[in-house]
């Protein structure tokens, strides 16, 4: 059996940066065991997998150890093989997907995709070993999905390097650390090792919580965000009572097969 297989590269302009993405559709489902094989043989920080035919198109995403509920820059990626291979004859996309039904459009060079808000609260009681895990005393801690650290500084998040064994034993997704940026809204950075991520390179979902945090500090709905990870990731956010709106490039850089 082959499958086409795409390498994109999400929430990014240029070539080399951005959420590298494995994007593989898919006449029908195979089992879940040979799905994650895939992923982990891809070794890609997340591949995803698409049915062809009908819409919404049911989507899935593993990383090399699970999959996802949710995942910004493998449905952006997904989006992006979409229109390539409509050729232009197409500006939108919905997907079904584990956790809720996305619609995505065309905004010019960019792609617009719709999540839901996961807004964080104080966290009820001091993580102490979060702290320690990250090196750094932060001006707040939050708590949605993922710990939300926040600093003073963008250099403070540059310099921030985790202990990743001790963030794995902090509970919930990951962690999330951010500060105003000095050329954009806010920056940020995303550390996830529980799911074999030390560090993603660009995230939508982490900016279902982002998003709505910093609308409400800076008094701004709408945001422009930068992630500080090697690789680098851009993204323009709306943030909305209940939704998110997060606009990026995508760049298709690769395309072939997987051999079955």
């Amino acid at each position: 059996m082959t499958l086409p297989a795409y390498e994109v590269h999400a929430f990014a302009g240029t070539g080399f940066a951005g959420n590298p993405a494995r994007v593989c559709p898919l006449e029908r489902w195979l089992d879940d065991a040979t799905l994650q094989r895939i992923a982990r043989e891809n070794a890609l920080p997340v591949t995803a997998f698409f049915l062809e035919g009908g819409e919404p198109h049911e989507l899935r995403w593993f990383t090399s150890t699970v999959e996802l509920n949710l995942c910004g820059h493998g449905t952006l990626a997904s989006a992006a093989v979409i229109f390539e291979r409509s050729r232009g004859a197409r500006d939108s996309v919905a997907f079904e997907t584990r956790g809720g039904t996305f619609k995505l459009v065309k905004d010019g060079p960019l792609i617009a995709l719709d999540f839901p808000v996961h807004a964080a609260a104080p966290c009820p009681d001091r993580p102490e070993a979060l702290v320690r895990a990250l090196g750094r005393e932060p001006r707040e801690i939050l708590r949605a999905q993922n710990h939300l650290a926040v600093y003073e500084s963008e250099a403070e998040i540059r310099a921030i390097d985790p202990d990743m064994e001790l963030l794995k034993t902090i509970d919930g997704l990951g962690v999330i650390v951010t500060a105003p940026g000095e050329s954009s809204d806010f920056v940020s950075r995303y550390f996830v090792p529980k799911i074999g991520l030390p560090e993603d390179a660009a995230t939508g979902s982490s900016h279902c919580t982002l998003a709505p945090y910093w609308s409400a500090r800076l008094g701004k709905r709408k945001l422009h965000a930068l992630q500080l990870s090697r690789r680098g990731g851009e993204l323009w956010c709306e943030a909305f009572e209940d939704r998110v709106r997060i606009s990026a490039r995508a760049l298709i850089r690769s395309e072939g097969f997987v051999i079955l």
